[in-house]
């Protein structure tokens, strides 16, 4: 009889009993196979990605030769580094967008928070009048692409010193506005402010919408007064959104591009974004890598800064198993007051840019807006050599509509593939919850979130402009617009899922796995259904950012794979505000119209909490 030891002794790897064993366990966890997959797949176009950057920043190029012709081409070298930090060009190339774009971020985060906090408090806690409909016209300007507001303001402020056409209050008042009115860091400020508050509101008001009145109510029983009761009680348990809302959105700004470049670019105000941009067109692509890596990490930074200020305090929370009451304040007789400066601002975010953007397009000659120089030639022209370089009407202009047809495929694709995607690491985290795959999986997932927007694309040139083993370079396909907007919309896409999958008892699963039915069925038929709310509200968000977004893709457009943000930007460059007007407001209108028929069609399951993501 063979002894206890060896019965107990392990099977060898390659035994048919650890065969089948494997086998068995395979079957019955598919989350494991899952998060490999999804491991595998995350590893290499998020960490492949960074680390090729990385390498490439530390090896001479081709290109350094004009600037070093005694280099060896491949070979490692701190030359890179040393001309953004050391180097009498570092003042240009580094410190002056390093100051431009802090100063940027900080200014356009406090004056962010101010306004969508204060407009969080109002729709929440007080009773304002509509505030039903304020509420989802606020999130309108989260729709729109973040530099609609920098076309309005060029079409109302620009001035004849840069160039070009003047704008409508030199038209109609005759007054020549100053440059750091019409350019530079006070409209882009401005402009990006009335943009991002959008992400402080959202996450503001579902965290006031779970304070419980009764804890400002103890204040003012012991005779706190209203702004106390705010400073002492409110704000403290709204630090984590606060902290949310600071870093989602000082990274946004810190990789936006469109706006810096509208209304920087024409005075040489460079931020992180331009200066990287210009690095990469001037075939300085090793410079453009270090101001990336840069960038990346200066995010991290902060994102380490708001957690250690969060962690000083353990307990935030506000809702027990006791429930909660939330009592509006009454605003007595400033209802009317509040009301009308929510409709002013409205007017303001809204329907003055959307105004100014309709009346732009209209008008034959640019700078005369008088009602006779009204004109729908730039939506239904022919084309004409006398106007915009002969350049068709929107609506006739085979170039627009290619680039249209391009951004809807892409918002749809892009959606498609990021609410799969995110729903399968959120079934192979939850699933596998506590072990370490699922603890990578999570983590790696949440990695693009602390990449600006313009470094990623800076990786993926590096990565993808040349073939890697059987996979093509992928550089000026369509391909690499999808898969960059994937992953960079992934965070928000694997939080759904992951939210998702923790309300699915993992016993209606197993009770269908018992019955014989395979791991495909299982999902298309169990879990996708029950998840559908979350998979909405994730894709719905991937599709309204892939179709207004540009700082992601600026750098990976090419004429073969343009879509409509990267046409508006080369019709902006080349003055023709008529045109990048026009198509301005059919992105616009695409992107609310579709938004407003998912919601429809949804029927309020789980659309409605996309902010919540």
């Amino acid at each position: 009889m063979a002894s206890i030891s060896e019965r107990s002794q392990k099977p060898a790897f390659w035994s048919q009993r650890n065969i089948t064993f494997q086998a068995y366990r395979l079957k019955t966890r598919p989350e494991l196979i899952i998060g490999a997959l999804c491991l595998g797949f995350l590893g290499f176009v998020v960490l492949v990605p960074l680390f090729q950057i990385i390498r490439d920043s530390l090896v001479f190029q081709s290109y350094d030769l004009a600037y070093r012709p005694d280099g060896e081409v491949g070979s490692f070298t701190l030359f890179h580094f040393d001309r953004v930090f050391l180097q009498p060009i570092s003042k240009a190339l580094f410190f002056k967008p390093l100051i431009n774009s802090l100063k940027m971020g900080l200014a356009v985060t406090a004056i962010a928070i101010t306004v969508g906090s204060s407009l969080a408090w109002l729709m929440v806690r007080t009773n304002v009048y509509l505030k039903g409909v304020f509420g989802a016209m606020l999130v309108i300007p989260y729709m729109m692409p973040s530099w609609v507001m920098a076309l309005a303001w060029l079409s109302l402020f620009k001035n004849d010193r840069i160039g070009g056409s003047e704008g409508l209050l030199t038209y109609m008042f005759g007054i020549q506005p100053p440059d750091w009115v019409s350019y530079g860091f006070f409209p882009i400020v401005i402009t990006l402010a009335l943009h991002y508050y959008a992400y402080a509101y959202l996450l503001i008001s579902g965290a006031l919408a779970t304070v419980d009145s009764e804890l400002e109510e103890a204040g003012a029983t012991c005779g706190m007064s209203k702004w106390k009761r705010i400073r002492m009680i409110t704000m403290p348990l709204l630090l984590p959104a606060l902290g949310s809302a600071v870093v989602l959105t000082f990274i946004r700004i810190l990789g936006t591009f469109g706006t810096p470049a509208l209304l920087g670019l024409p005075v040489r105000f460079f931020t992180f974004s331009t200066q990287i941009y210009a690095s990469i067109n001037a075939r300085n692509q090793g410079d453009a890598y270090v101001l990336a890596l840069v960038l990346i990490v200066l995010a991290i930074s902060f994102i380490w800064i708001n957690s250690r200020i969060i962690g000083v305090r353990k307990s935030f929370v506000t809702m027990t198993g006791k429930g909660f009451r939330k009592r509006e304040s009454d605003l007595g007789l400033m209802r009317w007051p509040a009301t009308i400066l929510v409709v002013l601002f409205l007017c303001i975010t809204v329907f003055l840019p959307l105004t100014l953007l309709l009346w732009e397009s209209l008008t034959l000659i640019p700078g005369d807006y008088s009602f006779s120089n009204l004109s729908s030639y730039f939506w239904v022209g022919q084309g004409n050599v006398a106007l915009a370089y002969g350049e068709p009407g929107v609506l006739h202009n085979k170039g627009i509509l290619t680039a249209l047809s391009n951004s809807i495929k892409l918002g749809f694709a892009a959606a498609l593939f990021n609410g799969m995607l995110g729903l399968l690491v959120g079934y192979a985290v939850v699933r596998g919850r506590g072990a370490r795959l699922s603890k990578w999986l999570e983590g790696i997932a949440f990695a693009p979130y602390i990449f600006p927007s313009i470094a990623l694309g800076a990786i993926y040139i590096g990565l993808f402009s040349s073939n890697i083993g059987p996979i093509p370079a992928l550089y000026g396909t369509f391909a690499i617009l999808v898969l960059i907007t994937v992953i960079k919309n992934l965070p928000f896409t694997s939080r759904t899922g992951i939210a998702a999958m923790l309300q699915i008892d993992k016993s209606i699963e197993e009770t269908a796995r018992v019955q014989g039915i395979g791991w495909f069925r299982r999902m298309f038929r169990i879990i996708v259904p029950l998840s559908m709310s979350g998979l909405v509200s994730g894709m719905l968000l991937t599709f309204i950012t892939a179709m207004r977004e540009l700082s992601l893709i600026i750098l990976l457009l090419t004429p073969g794979n343009m879509v409509l943000t990267g046409l508006i930007f080369g019709y902006q460059e080349q003055d023709m505000a008529q045109h990048s007007s026009a198509v301005t407001l059919m992105l616009v209108l695409i992107i609310i119209t579709i938004s407003v028929l998912v919601r429809v069609l949804s029927r309020g399951a789980g659309v409605g909490r996309l902010t919540a993501t």
